[in-house]
C-alpha cells in the first residue's frame, strides 16, 4: 500500500523534488501539539518548542502560529526565531558552556535567560541583575533512552546541581538577582511518567525558596514509536498526574504558577519522512546491502545513537519482502538498518523512512562535501518547497579564491 500524506504520494513528491528529500506532514505537528495543550489542566501553561529538533523558518512559524513559545540553545536559534515571528518575551534562551558575550547579546535582543552555571549567575548578579532570570537545576537524575540523551545525571555538564542551591539562594539574595523561574531537563525518550514526577518534586523543593518564582519549566523528552509496537509515553495519563500534583503545589505556596514544557522531537519527529533512492544492489557472502545516495551526512541519527528508523520502499510497496542492509555513499560505514525486512528493492526505487523530522535534517552536514537535501512541508493537502537543494555555489560560499593566494 503507498504511503500517502494529505492524500499526496510520497513517491510523487520524491519524483517531483528529487531525493535524497525530507518532507513534513504539518498536520502531525499540529496533532501533536494540541495533544499535549489538552493533556494539561493547569490555569497557566506554555508550551515552547525545542527549536534544535528543526529550526527550518517555516516550521517554526507554524508552531508560533499555534500558540507555542520557542526554547532555543544559540543564538543562532534566537535569531531565527526572530525572523518566524516570535516575539522576544515568548523565548527562552537555555544556553550551555557558551561564553558571556553569548548572553549578554541574547539579554540586548530580550529573550528570556536560563542559566545554568554558578559563574554566569554570579557574572550577571554584579552586572546584569535587573534582568529576570531563570535557574537550570541538575536533579542528579538518569533517564532517557540512550546515554548521550541523558542530560539530568549526576556527573552531567548540564545544569546547578540541587547541592548547589543554597549558593544560588545566597547569590540571588546578596546580589538581588531577580530569579523568576526553575528548569530542568533530564533527557529524550522517557517512557516512565514516574521519572517526570520525582524530578518535579525536586524542582518543588527548589521553587518553594524563591519567592519571586513565576513559573516552572520541566523540559521534555516525551518518547514517541519508532516502531509500530514500540513504547511510547502516555501523554494523557501523564498530564493528568502531572496537572493535579502541579496544582496542588500551587495551591500549597498560595499562589498560581506557570507550567512551562519544551517538547522538540514530541512535536516534530513523526511528522516527518526522509526519501532517499537506491544506487545499488550488493550482494556479499552473507548480507545483501542496498545502497542509497544519501548517507550519515544528512541522517546521523542510526550511527550517532543506534537510533532504529522504519524503512519502506514506497517504489514497490506490494512486492515480496527480503533481507536488505541499507547502508549510504559516505566514505565510512554509515548503516540505516541492518537485516531489515523490506519490500523488494531495485536499482531506481525510492525508500522512505520514518519519525525524520526531529534531529535529522538539523544534524545534517555537508561531509564527503556533499549537498544538503530539500526540505518540503506538506500544509492544508499542498506541498511547498521550503529549503532549496543545495548547490556547489553554496559550498563554495565564503571561502577565499585560491588564486589570490598562489598566483
Amino acid at each position: 500500500m503507498e504511503t500517502y500524506i494529505q492524500g499526496i504520494a510520497l513517491q510523487e513528491l520524491g519524483q517531483k523534488y528529487g531525493t535524497p528529500l525530507f518532507i513534513y506532514d504539518a498536520d502531525k505537528i499540529i496533532e501533536q501539539y494540541k495533544k499535549l495543550s489538552n493533556a494539561l489542566e493547569v490555569p497557566n501553561y506554555r508550551i515552547n518548542y525545542a527549536c534544535k529538533a528543526l529550526t527550518n523558518l517555516s516550521i517554526l512559524r507554524l508552531l508560533k502560529d499555534l500558540g507555542a513559545g520557542l526554547d532555543t540553545v544559540s543564538l543562532q536559534e534566537i535569531l531565527l526565531g526572530l525572523q518566524a515571528g516570535f516575539k522576544p518575551k515568548d523565548i527562552i534562551y537555555t544556553p550551555n558552556s557558551v561564553s558571556i558575550d553569548e548572553v549578554l547579546q541574547a539579554i540586548d535582543l530580550g529573550v528570556q535567560i536560563n542559566v545554568d552555571n554558578i559563574e554566569t549567575l554570579e557574572y550577571l548578579g554584579h552586572h546584569k541583575n535587573e534582568v529576570p532570570i531563570c535557574v537550570r537545576v541538575n536533579p542528579h537524575i538518569m533517564a532517557g533512552g540512550n546515554q548521550k540523551i541523558s542530560v539530568g545525571h549526576i556527573d552531567s555538564k548540564f545544569g546547578i546541581s540541587i547541592h548547589q542551591i543554597p549558593l544560588v539562594e545566597r547569590l540571588v539574595k546578596t546580589l538581588n538577582i531577580k530569579l523568576e523561574g526553575v528548569h530542568m531537563h533530564t533527557g529524550s525518550d522517557i517512557v516512565d511518567s514516574g521519572v517526570f514526577l520525582q524530578a518535579a518534586e525536586i524542582l518543588f523543593d527548589v521553587a518553594r525558596r524563591f519567592e519571586d518564582v513565576k513559573y516552572i519549566d520541566f523540559g521534555s523528552g516525551f518518547k514517541v514509536k519508532y516502531k509500530p509496537d514500540d513504547f511510547e509515553t502516555d501523554i494523557v495519563d501523564f498530564g493528568r498526574q502531572i496537572s493535579k500534583r502541579f496544582n496542588e503545589f500551587c495551591s500549597e505556596i498560595g499562589r498560581d504558577l506557570t507550567l512551562m514544557f519544551e517538547p522538540g522531537k514530541f512535536l516534530v519527529s513523526e511528522s516527518g519522512y526522509f526519501l532517499a533512492k537506491t544506487n545499488i544492489i550488493k550482494q556479499t557472502t552473507s548480507t545483501v546491502f542496498a545502497g542509497i545516495d544519501s548517507g550519515f551526512n544528512h541522517m546521523i541519527r542510526p550511527m550517532f545513537y543506534d537510533a532504529y528508523h522504519e524503512i519502506v520502499n514506497i517504489s514497490n510497496p506490494n512486492g515480496n519482502p527480503r533481507i536488505y542492509t541499507v547502508v549510504g555513499y559516505i566514505c565510512e560505514t554509515d548503516t540505516f538498518g541492518w537485516n531489515r525486512k523490506i519490500n523488494e528493492i531495485k536499482v531506481g526505487d525510492i525508500l522512505a523512512f520514518k519519525n525524520a523530522g526531529a534531529y535529522c535534517f538539523s544534524m545534517a552536514s555537508n561531509y564527503n562535501s556533499r549537498f544538503r537535501p530539500a526540505e518540503v512541508l506538506i500544509y492544508n493537502g499542498k506541498d511547498y518547497l521550503i529549503r532549496e537543494r543545495e548547490t556547489v555555489e553554496d559550498l563554495m560560499k565564503g571561502q577565499t579564491d585560491p588564486e589570490s593566494i598562489f598566483a
